[in-house]
């Protein structure tokens, strides 16, 4: 026995809209590659070499301190020493190919105000960017974080963003990974406002429509609980319109606003972790990346000093894997290799669990855990963000195929 045809129509087109509405705003994840963190450097001092500066400089600081065993004995959590030999090696090609994955040239706090300086190094360093990509320097992600659009800064901002793109086009085009960022978002309206600048200049520069996309910085108490009440990260993210591409959480703009002491402001702060789960439960569903924060303890000094700014470094950045933040900024050339290392351990930790139930659960084989599907989706996810920072490689997988992972990671939604 079924339901009538007229109370089954009567369904059908009570949910129809609902259904569109969230196909368009939950679309899953795309797919698209997700850097391990985005470096940030003050905008007048990027130029076409900096990947390569940077990865001098990282290795420097493990020479320094008697080589990257150091530094693994300071993370505390590689135990076996054939980990340890991969994941060393793993670093070392990684600081020497692609020290940097995600660039963000700083106009806003790493850049302070300049006047009318800005408008020439916006434009050295658009010039640096389009000689960096034609030499193949450039890394994978790149772009700017202007000035916020509270008043004070409004204008300058959209300047800013303004003469960067369009110098870009002019130099010969916009990189495939130009990242955009919009600082300091306290209203709904901002993020609008910027869905306005990016269409106005796709039309100026003849951009094909969408091309312009940015990420939004989430460092005022504002963005978090909005004067009503009400939470305004998922109004935020979806006024974006689809151009949003990722959240990223400012440490210390946000735990200062909250009154938090100087001493106390840190990635693991209760505060930090609220705004953090709030952003986690808007972003669910919508493909939008999250970023966390940095921390400002930096590994330089002293031998001693640098090992433990490298084990705190480590273990925050384990922490925020753990809860399902893949990426985070890093501040200093002597952090990318605490970064590297601690990401291919988490990964390579997990992975022969993983791999084990993936295999299980695509043979239809009893294991020693029951995964159900969205488990199993999971797992496939974890496996290929692995195989994309390079911690896993294809020997790793036991024969599972990166493209049946990926289809069981992103299943297409049915109709």
């Amino acid at each position: 026995m079924g339901l009538t045809s007229a109370a089954t129509r009567a369904i059908e087109d009570l949910l129809a809209e609902p259904d569109a509405t969230t196909a368009r705003r939950y679309p899953g994840d795309a797919g698209a590659r997700q850097p391990v963190h985005t470096v940030y450097v003050p905008g007048d001092r990027f130029g076409p070499d900096l990947s390569a500066r940077w990865g001098a400089r990282a290795q420097e600081a493990l020479d320094a301190v008697g080589g990257i065993d150091r530094l693994l004995e300071a993370h505390g959590l590689v135990p076996e020493a054939k980990e340890r030999v991969l994941i060393a090696d793993l670093v070392s090609v990684k600081v020497g190919s692609e020290p940097i994955e995600d660039l963000r040239i700083d106009f806003e706090d790493g850049y302070g105000d300049r006047g009318k300086r800005e408008d020439a190094d916006v434009r050295a360093a658009a010039r640096a960017v389009a000689e960096a990509g034609a030499a193949g320097r450039l890394p994978p992600f790149v772009g700017i974080r202007f000035k916020c659009f509270e008043p004070a800064t409004r204008a300058r901002g959209l300047r800013t963003l303004a003469l960067f793109v369009g110098e870009l086009a002019a130099a010969g085009g916009l990189p495939d990974g130009l990242r955009l960022t919009l600082p300091k978002v306290t209203t709904v309206a901002q993020v609008r406002a910027m869905v306005l600048a990016c269409a106005d200049l796709e039309t100026r520069l003849g951009l094909p429509e969408g091309r312009l996309r940015f990420e939004i910085q989430v460092e005022t108490p504002q963005a978090i609980l909005g004067a009503d009440g009400t939470a305004l990260i998922a109004p935020m993210l979806h006024a974006g319109q689809g151009r949003v591409t990722g959240l990223h959480y400012g440490t210390y703009d946000y735990s200062a606003s909250l009154g938090i002491a100087a001493a106390d402001q840190s990635m693991e702060h209760p505060a930090a972790d609220h705004a953090k789960a709030v952003m986690q439960l808007a972003a669910s569903g919508t493909g939008v990346h999250l970023s966390d924060g940095s921390t400002n303890v930096l590994p330089v000094g002293e031998p001693d000093a640098v090992i433990a700014a490298w084990a705190l470094h480590g273990r925050l950045v384990t922490r925020s894997l753990h809860r399902g933040f893949y990426q985070g900024w890093d501040l200093h050339p002597a952090q990318l290799p605490s970064r590297f290392a601690a990401t291919y351990a988490y990964f390579r930790a997990s992975a022969p669990d993983a791999v084990a139930r993936l295999t299980d659960y695509l043979g239809e084989r009893a294991g020693a855990v029951l995964d159900e599907p969205a488990t199993a989706k999971a797992l496939a996810a974890f496996v290929v963000r692995g195989l994309d920072c390079g911690a896993l490689a294809a020997a790793d997988l036991d024969g599972l195929e990166r493209a049946r992972l990926e289809e069981l990671a992103r299943p297409v939604r049915r109709a």
